[in-house]
């Protein structure tokens, strides 16, 4: 069932930030149209492996802007719940909490509410992913040398998005019935951070419990 990829309840097309579009007849288009074919398939790690004769670093970025998109548009779902009074800190559970800094404006990582770690955090992955250099859009334009290491730390982060829905906002998740939705685009996300080896065990730490529920039922 793909539709959660299209989803847009009364409230849930509302996103954070503007959705990233991948240009329409590019190559990376037909990327992201495959992607979504073989999701319909419902075999999810069918789904995240590498097509034939595609470069790995385009499928990373096609898959990349795609969890973006679509973590936008849950944590946009849930807005109204996440507020300097809720969430006064961001973590994900009691053992988690995260600091922020991105290395150039903020270097020294601060301590802020999580609507305002959030926002920190989708405008740095959003300015990535508008950075040419980084994410070339074009055709025959190479990826950088760097840019392995700079999608692990966007999907570093973007998790992160997703541990402070599941541990602090997973009622009104339910309340709105997003609750199939954020499963299967995390469960998408997992499969493809293990697939490609992204994102360090440690970082998963705070859903460990839940990916091990949700990809048992797929070895």
């Amino acid at each position: 069932n793909i539709s959660y990829l299209f989803h847009s309840g009364s409230r849930s097309s509302k996103t954070f930030k503007p959705k990233k579009n991948i240009p329409e007849g590019s190559h990376q288009y037909e990327l992201l149209k495959h992607a979504e074919a073989t999701l319909g398939s419902g075999n999810l790690r069918m789904a995240v492996m590498l097509p034939e004769g595609e470069d790995l670093n385009e499928w990373v970025a096609v898959n990349t802007v795609d969890f973006f998109n679509q973590i936008n548009m849950l944590y946009g779902t849930i807005t109204d719940f996440c507020t300097e009074e809720s969430c006064p800190v961001m973590s994900a559970g009691p053992k988690y909490e995260y600091h922020w800094a991105d290395g150039t404006n903020i270097k020294k990582p601060i301590k802020c509410s999580a609507p305002k770690y959030i926002d920190y955090l989708m405008t740095w992955v959003q300015d990535q992913l508008d950075d040419e250099t980084l994410f070339p859009s074009k055709i025959g334009v190479p990826f950088p040398k760097n840019f392995m290491s700079v999608a692990k730390t966007i999907l570093k982060r973007l998790f992160r998005v997703y541990a402070h829905i599941y541990h602090q906002h997973f009622d009104p998740v339910i309340q709105l019935q997003e609750e199939a939705h954020l499963n299967t685009s995390f469960k998408h996300f997992i499969f493809f951070v293990q697939e490609f080896n992204l994102i360090d065990r440690r970082e998963l730490a705070p859903l460990q419990e839940l990916i091990e529920k949700l990809t048992s039922k797929d070895r």
